[in-house]
């Protein structure tokens, strides 16, 4: 499995895959291979099939989950063992279409506000005013925040594409109080994976997103709350707000329009501007007597 292993990670490489997605891949194939307890140069269709179902029906992965595992184990048979894959014997599963959850701006500022420490209510902020990924949150460098321009800069997004979003000046009080609270200054990464703000690795994922769930259950919300919900609400906040989806396109970093658009479901503006074919009917008056 070593020489495996890496002769799949110098693909990865060579692909300028990211980083998280090279993680990702690399332990699904191990995990396959401990499911059959051999090397997975020696499983075929069956055992992929099998493992397919196995994700489904016993660890109950979502369908996302499961395109995304069967991704990893394509790779490894076509550019790292340069086998044949059929895509009719291992269909990638149809995801279900769902919309986002969505807080109205009275529910954000509540969970802002219900932050446990003040780091936490920065992080929580930050998502909210960039409508960036939880990953591009906790790669933020000190050298990312323009306030000359009044923009932050994203290096290595998703897709690894830079982009630029704009900086709030009421989070730029906030980072810059942030600053001050960190001893000693970090000289790298905006939110230090440490507690002393010296460490030479950031913030983790996981610790904003327990940052985010812990705040929605201290104010209460039924709403289903992680990192990437503030994503969607910046989104669709700005949409309501009168911005045009070409500009939500670009501030997101999304490749195609068509994933904007998902926004003109959640919008309450463009929902509101359109009414009901039943409010054009002429009905008769129900009698006081038929109730």
């Amino acid at each position: 499995m070593t020489h495996l292993r890496k002769m799949m990670l110098e693909e990865l490489q060579r692909r300028n895959y990211a980083e998280n997605t090279t993680r990702s891949y690399i332990h699904t194939v191990e995990d396959f291979a401990r499911r059959f307890h051999l090397s997975p140069d020696r499983l075929g269709p069956r055992h992929i099939r099998e493992y397919q179902a196995e994700l489904f029906q016993k660890r109950k992965s979502s369908p996302a989950t499961v395109a995304q595992r069967l991704a990893a184990l394509r790779f490894f048979y076509t550019k790292t063992l340069r086998k044949a894959w059929s895509v009719a014997e291992t269909p990638y599963p149809k995801k279900a279409q769902r919309l986002p959850t969505i807080l109205s701006q009275e529910e954000v500022a509540q969970l802002i506000d219900a932050a446990l420490t003040p780091g936490q209510r920065t992080l929580l902020m930050t998502l909210y005013a960039t409508g960036i990924r939880n990953a591009e949150l906790t790669r933020l460098k000190v050298s990312d925040v323009d306030s000359k321009r009044m923009v932050i800069h994203i290096q290595g997004g998703k897709g690894r594409r830079d982009r630029d979003i704009m900086l709030s000046p009421k989070l730029l009080d906030e980072l810059r109080a942030h600053w001050h609270r960190l001893h000693p200054k970090p000289r790298r990464w905006l939110f230090p994976g440490n507690r002393n703000s010296s460490g030479e690795q950031p913030i983790d994922t996981k610790t904003v997103w327990h940052a985010c769930r812990r705040a929605a259950q201290r104010t209460g919300l039924k709403k289903k709350v992680h990192p990437h919900t503030l994503r969607h609400c910046f989104a669709t906040h700005l949409l309501e707000a009168g911005t045009d989806l070409r500009t939500i396109q670009i501030l997101l970093g999304h490749r195609d329009l068509k994933e904007t658009t998902i926004y003109l479901h959640l919008s309450e503006r463009h929902l509101h501007a359109t009414s009901s074919p039943l409010d054009s009917l002429q009905l008769q008056e129900r009698s006081t007597q038929e109730d």
